[in-house]
This record gives structure tokens, C-alpha cells and sequence, in this order.
């Protein structure tokens, strides 16, 4: 397991999804329900713990393969992954890593989801990544509360 002292520039964002748990974290490890909030990406993971997973697609023109480990699987609570992508142009060690972590709490009838992603290089590419993820969360709520 990848250890890290200095995470610097943590993107966080969180949202209310008015369905329940179950159904949140079915979209989180549901590769066809991924796609649909996730900006069209492809998902590859047995979703276990130390298994990898790996992200294709397209991102503003460019064709990408971004991959990672899941650190810890907690059913209908929490995920944590590693991730790496050759998009920023930094080596494939473990300092330039991402760690991913989204939590699931009830809320009544409705379920809380947060989540933050550390290691971010700037200030910038930090806001860059927490609009990126407010932006796919408002998307899944928006996905959920239709169905």
C-alpha cells in the first residue's frame, strides 16, 4: 500500500442524493451506470480490494488509460483508489498517485456523498479537479433521482 507524508492540495466535494445507499454505491461500482455520470469512461475492477482498476476514454479530444488500485472497499460506505493518468505528463511513480476517497452516510431517506482526491500539484490543478468532480456528482444526482 502506497504511504504518503505531504498530500498537498485536496480537492473535496460532497452532495445530497435523495435515494438511498444501496442504490449510490450500486453507481459507484457499476461500470454501465459509470459511464453515464463519468464522462462517458470506461471502468475495468473485480472491486476489491487490491484489485487494479483502470479508466478508458476520451477527455477534450485526447484518448486516455488512467489506472489505479482499490485501497480499501467498504460495501454501501466508502471507496478508496489509487490513481494515476498519463494526461498530466508525470512519470508513473508513486508520488505523482491521486488517492480517491468518496463516503457514503445516510441522510434520512437520502445518502451523503463525499469525496476528496489528494495530491494535487497547484492550487489550480486542484480547483481544476474538485470542479471536475462537483460537475460528476451533480451529474449521478441528477441520474439517481430521475430513475
Amino acid at each position: 500500500m502506497m504511504v504518503f507524508m505531504d498530500r498537498k492540495f485536496v480537492a473535496e466535494a460532497s452532495i445530497i442524493i435523495n435515494v438511498p445507499r444501496d442504490i449510490v454505491w450500486n453507481s459507484l461500482v457499476n461500470p454501465k451506470v459509470i459511464k453515464q455520470y463519468m464522462f462517458g469512461t470506461d471502468v475495468v475492477s473485480e472491486w476489491e480490494e487490491g484489485s487494479s482498476i483502470i479508466w478508458k476514454g476520451e477527455w477534450e479530444g485526447k484518448k486516455y488509460e488512467d489506472k489505479g488500485v482499490i485501497i480499501k472497499l467498504r460495501p454501501k460506505k466508502l471507496i478508496q483508489y489509487s490513481h494515476f493518468s498519463p494526461l498530466l505528463g508525470l512519470p508513473d511513480k508513486p508520488e505523482n498517485y491521486h488517492i480517491v476517497k468518496i463516503e457514503l452516510t445516510n441522510r434520512g431517506n437520502a445518502t451523503f456523498v463525499s469525496l476528496s482526491q489528494d495530491n494535487n500539484n497547484t492550487e489550480e490543478t486542484r480547483a481544476h479537479s474538485e470542479q471536475n468532480w462537483k460537475m460528476m456528482l451533480e451529474i449521478l444526482k441528477k441520474l439517481l433521482e430521475k430513475s
